[in-house]
């Protein structure tokens, strides 16, 4: 059987951003159990930078194929698979772009377990948007924090891809959202997106969250890191609940923790979880949400063709831009 050849940007070696540059590579071979999809657009993740840059953890390893998540159109199945030849799906997470080849490419190869279906006409740069920063956020909200209607609920790190996710879905569940950012120029894109209210994160944040929460939260979304996990903690009430989902500010770990840390009476939780925390039919609600104008999906830019991914990665590496950066693959 001939060959088929597809374009892919696979890693060899740590590199800059204007090294990723598409190549030549074997188009994956259908395995039992697997589902070959033609990629139509990712999202572009810090956790791919940080991977490009050889800084990812032991379950990284080159040569690699990057990209955490992708959507795109089934292109191939094995006998009695759930999937059909040309239905649209989404992934992301199971290993793709770290242990796995991932979907920076023109057709990944992709575990049946891990793939949603999708019912849904809107353009693939908003699609490809939504899988990781939903998934994230939903799986956060309900698995980590069993938010609830009429819950208060923090989301520290409110401007990142995730926390804009996790401010729309804090919504639907019923909650009354308060989320920080550090610039007040962000304050009206959190307030587009649904916050109730924002709270600049500075010298001044304990203050102000006494003041418009002076009962405390329910529940709060950690996505700065440990440097202000302890302090949220103090802005819970009595048996209120924490979750660390993220790090935005680099610092995943405490030196000399000790678990008497974690004041009496509130709850530390994390969430790391995978495509199975996000039902089909959760994605395709917000899909649909989206296709009528009740959702609006939080897009910094779209870039056209793998030949712009070195572009997407930097530009998201400068911080400059509130929401994902897309590739479509035309």
């Amino acid at each position: 059987m001939t060959q088929i050849d597809m374009k892919a940007i696979k890693l060899t070696k740590p590199c800059s951003a204007d090294e990723l540059n598409p190549v030549l590579v074997p188009c994956p071979k259908l395995k039992k159990g697997y589902v070959l999809i033609k990629v139509k657009a990712f999202g572009v993740n810090e956790s791919e930078v940080t991977s490009r840059k050889g800084e990812s953890s032991a379950d990284f390893s080159y040569p690699r194929i990057l990209g955490i998540e992708g959507v795109g159109i089934i292109k191939e199945v094995n006998p009695n698979s759930l999937f059909k030849v040309g239905q649209k799906v989404a992934t992301m997470m199971g290993g793709m772009g770290r242990a796995i080849d991932g979907s920076y490419a023109e057709y990944m190869m992709v575990k049946e377990e891990n793939v949603i279906p999708l019912q849904t006409d809107l353009p693939w740069d908003v699609i490809g948007a939504m899988p990781e920063m939903l998934q994230t956020a939903y799986g956060s909200l309900t698995e980590g924090l069993q938010v609830r209607s009429g819950d208060t609920l923090l989301i520290r790190g409110g401007s990142s891809t995730v926390g804009l996710m996790a401010i729309v879905v804090g919504k639907m569940l019923g909650a009354r959202v308060v989320a920080t950012t550090r610039q007040n120029k962000k304050i009206a894109e959190l307030n587009f997106y649904g916050a109730d209210e924002v709270v600049i994160d500075d010298s001044m944040i304990a203050a102000t969250i006494s003041r418009i929460v002076p009962e405390g939260f329910d529940k709060a979304l950690e996505l700065v890191g440990v440097t202000t996990l302890f302090q949220d903690m103090d802005f819970l009430r009595d048996n209120g609940l924490l979750c660390f989902t993220g790090a935005l500010a680099g610092k995943w770990t405490i030196e000399n923790f000790s678990p008497f840390l974690i004041p009496k009476g509130k709850y530390l939780t994390s969430y790391d979880g995978g495509t199975n925390d996000l039902p089909a039919k959760v994605f395709n609600k917000v899909l649909a949400q989206v296709a009528s104008g009740e959702v609006k999906v939080p897009i910094a830019k779209v870039y056209h063709g793998l030949e712009e991914v070195g572009q997407a990665q930097e530009n998201l590496e400068s911080g400059k831009y509130l929401g994902k950066h897309v590739v479509v693959l035309d």
